[in-house]
């Protein structure tokens, strides 16, 4: 019986790394490319899920279609400990069949890092070891 996984957390990077961790560290096994969904529909699922009222907002979300039983990948996502909150949704939950309609319809998610250079920090230049000194 296949399941989803809700992957919301701060940032894409979290959540590239949470599916990553998913697979690689929990051994659970996609059934389909992970899909982007909308942080404020994320949101909405897990206070459906959860049945409690929403802590804090997420700015990025995923959704995933898994091979594994529900039950199966909850026990293997308590031994990981990956840097976003996933959700495990199930059959039994109301909004499955919803999600399972709509799952192909959502654009896939890039789970691609951008290995940019960040900006220069505490007076060092492009990550040179020089100080720029500034003139009055």
């Amino acid at each position: 019986m296949k399941s989803f996984a809700l992957v919301r957390a701060d940032d894409s990077d979290k959540v590239k790394i949470a599916l990553h961790d998913l697979e690689r560290y929990g051994h659970i096994q996609f059934s389909a490319t992970p899909k982007c969904i909308e942080p404020n529909y994320a949101d909405e699922l897990l206070v459906s899920v959860m049945g409690v009222s929403l802590k804090s907002k997420c700015n990025s979300a995923a959704l995933v279609e898994l091979n594994n039983h529900a039950g199966a990948a909850i026990s293997r996502l308590k031994k990981i400990h990956p840097p976003a909150h996933i959700i495990i949704i199930s059959p039994r939950h109301k909004m499955f069949e919803e999600l399972a309609g709509k799952f192909q319809k959502y654009p896939e998610f890039d789970r691609t890092f951008n290995h940019q250079k960040k900006p220069a920090k505490h007076g060092y230049d492009s990550g040179e070891r020089r100080i720029i000194q500034s003139y009055a």
